[in-house]
């Protein structure tokens, strides 16, 4: 496989993982580091595609709002209050756990559905991704 395809097939695990999608990039991060790739250049494609991932569940949550009265609409409107409330509470900062898993998704379209704006939301979430896969790549290198 030619070093273009792995690092693009990183960046979509990496873009995808971030979204609402139940995947994991960090596996294939770790993967990757004891191939013997460049930890540096998997670090940077891991991240620019997790954050791309994340302004997606960001445009989403700008744009659910128009849906909220749908029969078919996922949250009820005091689950969506209850939602904002949290986010009201916590603010921009709680974007700094937009890494987690289960948590870190609906954080990034709560920005969004709160209308963060999108430098500061950029910023902040490229903080908490960057650290993760630093993170990642320090345990899988120390570990190999």
């Amino acid at each position: 496989m030619s070093e273009l395809a792995v690092y693009a097939g990183l960046f979509l695990v990496a873009l995808a993982a971030a979204t609402i999608l139940p995947m994991q990039s960090e596996a294939a991060l770790a993967g990757l580091l004891v191939s013997g790739y460049s930890p540096w250049l998997l670090i940077a494609v891991a991240s620019i595609g997790n954050v791309l991932g994340s302004v997606v569940n960001w445009l989403i949550g700008r744009g659910i709002q128009r849906f909220r009265h749908k029969r078919w609409f996922p949250a009820s409107d005091a689950g969506l209050e209850r939602a904002q409330r949290w986010y009201h509470r916590y603010g921009k900062w709680s974007l700094l756990l937009s890494w987690m898993p289960i948590i870190g998704d609906p954080l990034t379209v709560a920005a969004g559905v709160m209308k963060e704006p999108l430098t500061h939301f950029v910023l902040l979430v490229a903080v908490a991704k960057v650290v993760r896969y630093l993170a990642v790549a320090a345990v899988t290198l120390n570990w190999a």
